[in-house]
Formats: structure tokens, sequence, C-alpha cells
């Protein structure tokens, strides 16, 4: 989909984009096809994509998976969308009618006819309601701006997260997702995400290649679901308060802000143990260290 045709389904019906919505749509060709090579998608691969806008990804998407589920909120791109990708729907709607009894028919579909799937409505809000186990897909997507964060974090935590994240977002929240220890953008969301993803390769795209162009640099990332979880399900809850914890106050010393939750002997003890002084803030402490704090910490005392 090129630049000239995105401007011709605008102007056709009358829509005005909305700031609030992150409503930037990546319309580059090389760019657009440098994400679908990063996903490493093939014909078995599930695809989930928030925010498909106008469809300029989807296109490369149904054209490579076996199945593809996009979640757009606005109603007026739905609309264009479904006229877009019907004959893709129709595919949906008829394999679906001929396997009834399943509740998605989406995985009866075989390549060379992908399976598309179209729903209108808030994603933060499907994925919190949902709570469905995405660990066979790939999450590959131009994500809002405005809801960027809050989605990565719902989908990437626990061992139902999709097995690949390869997303186009703000340039800085990219930092913090592959920042390492003692770095300027390492924080909670580098923290929460890291834990059950290591970083990949990522680029930056130039704010030219989206319309329309944001006044923010943009950049797509890679993330690849760890092989073996560093914490055990039960401890995550203790890690996520650790890390919220020591980051609350970014320049305060880290023991000083745990003795909320912890008694400070033991707090003592612990860093002691691990080698971290009592006088270090959470920014300096890497992945490691927060998941041995978690451990002890959620031992006997």
């Amino acid at each position: 989909m090129t630049l000239k045709e995105m401007r011709e389904w605008l102007v056709k019906r009358d829509i005005q984009l909305t700031r609030s919505l992150g409503q930037n749509f990546l319309h580059d060709g090389n760019q657009l096809r440098h994400i679908v090579e990063l996903a490493q998608i093939g014909p078995a691969d599930r695809i989930l994509e928030v925010g498909p806008g106008l469809g300029p990804l989807t296109e490369l998407l149904l054209e490579n998976a076996g199945e593809v589920m996009a979640i757009e909120m606005d109603g007026r791109l739905v609309e264009i969308l479904e006229e877009r990708f019907a004959a893709d729907l129709d595919r949906r709607d008829e394999r679906a009618a001929a396997s009834p009894g399943q509740n998605d028919g989406l995985a009866a579909l075989a390549p060379p006819a992908p399976g598309f799937e179209l729903l209108h409505g808030d994603a933060l809000a499907y994925l919190k309601d949902q709570h469905r186990d995405w660990s066979d897909w790939k999450l590959v997507a131009n994500l809002p701006y405005s809801v960027a964060s809050p989605i990565l974090v719902e989908l990437s935590c626990g061992v139902r997260s999709p097995k690949r994240i390869v997303v186009t977002l703000q340039l800085e929240v990219a930092e913090r997702l592959m920042a390492p220890a003692d770095d300027d953008h390492f924080g909670i969301l580098t923290l929460l995400v890291q834990l059950d993803y290591a970083p990949g390769e990522w680029f930056k795209i130039p704010p030219a290649c989206f319309f329309p162009e944001p006044d923010v640099d943009s950049a797509c990332v890679v993330l690849e679901r760890r092989a073996q979880p560093l914490l055990p399900e039960d401890l995550r809850a203790t890690y996520v308060k650790i890390v919220k914890r020591a980051f609350s106050q970014r320049r305060k010393m880290m023991m000083k802000l745990l003795k909320q939750d912890w008694p400070v002997d033991r707090l003592a003890a612990v860093f002691e143990e691990l080698k971290i002084s009592p006088q270090e803030r959470a920014e300096k402490l890497g992945l490691e260290q927060f998941v041995a704090l978690t451990k002890m910490l959620s031992g006997p005392a």
C-alpha cells in the first residue's frame, strides 16, 4: 500500500486521523518488508496484529502467515479493512461454516489461503479480558504509540506470552525495552519485559516513513521469548513488587525503598550475600540481580 493509496482511501471516506489514538501509519515498503523478515514468518505461523490501521502491514502478513488476527479500535478503519481484505474474510467464513462445532474455524485454514480474523475494539481491554494463550503466536505490529507500553506489558508477562514480538513503536520506548543495566533508559519497563524476553535486533525508522509524520522518532524491535523462564510463575508477583518499589524513587537508595516491604535486617543479609552495596540505586543492578533478589526475598527468613 503506497502513500498515495493511503491518502486516496482517507479522502474517499472523508476520514480525519485522530492523534489521541496514535494513528501514524507506516507506508514505506522497505521498512515494512524488513519488519516481516525479522518476524521470520512461515505458513504455519499465527500472527497477532494490534492497530492495523489501513492495512499496509496486514497485506504482507496475509501473504506469509497461516493465520492473522488484527484488532482495530477505529470503526472507520475497520470498514476499510473489511473492504480491502474481503476475499480473505470470505474464505475464513466459508471454511468456518464447513467446520461446525469449532470455536475458531481459522485453525482449519491452510496456506495459500491464510485465515484472517478482524476484531473491532480496544486491544488492551481485549487482551486483559480474554486471558488467551498466545504462546504459539507472534505479535507483529505497528503499535499505536498511546498504548504501546501497556500492551507490551500485558502480552509479554507469563507463560502464555507470544513466542516472538516484532513491533514498531516510539524510539524512547524502544530504548527502554532494549536497555542494559546502568543505562539512562533502564527501568521498570525494561525489567518487566526482559524477564521473559531476550532483546534482539532493532532499527530506527525515520518520521518520513509514516503518514502523517509523527513528532517523535520511531524504531522496530525484536523480542524473543526465553526458552527457559528465569523465575517460576509463583514468584512473578514478588519480582514485579521489587522492581516497582525499587524504581518508585529512582535516585533513592534501593534498600531504603525496599524496607517498606521487608525487614531491614533481612534486606541487609540478602544484599550482603549478593554482594550488593546498601547504598546502591536500582538502575545500577542488572536483570540477573533482580531475579536473585526475588528468589532470596521469597524464601524463608
